[in-house]
């Protein structure tokens, strides 16, 4: 029977490691103009893959709490989302890292 040799792990070759970009946060505010309605169809609009139960849930978090987290991932998506919801009339906080 052959004699088998000690596994070795092979050396790191390089210390570097490499950080992930920062996410960031998309955070509407509460006002006394929007209705629920209007903001929950925005959510839906242009927040990717948001329901129906999602964008009303963080709608009364607005109304309750003055504000919410609606959206969080890369600083350019967070910048167009953020944009696309200001735009639709909703009262926006600036991004922010998360």
């Amino acid at each position: 029977m052959p004699a088998t040799s000690p596994t070795i792990a092979p050396e790191r070759s390089s210390q570097t490691t490499r950080k992930p970009y920062p996410n960031y946060k998309v955070i509407v505010l509460n006002d006394d103009f929007n209705t629920f309605q209007h903001v929950a169809e925005c959510l839906m609009k242009y927040i990717p893959n948001m329901t129906s139960d999602r964008a009303w849930e963080l709608t009364n978090q607005v109304h309750f709490e003055g504000q919410a987290i609606v959206w969080v991932g890369p600083q350019e998506q967070a910048e167009l989302y953020q944009m696309q919801l200001s735009r639709a009339g909703l009262t926006m906080a600036p991004i922010e890292p998360a």
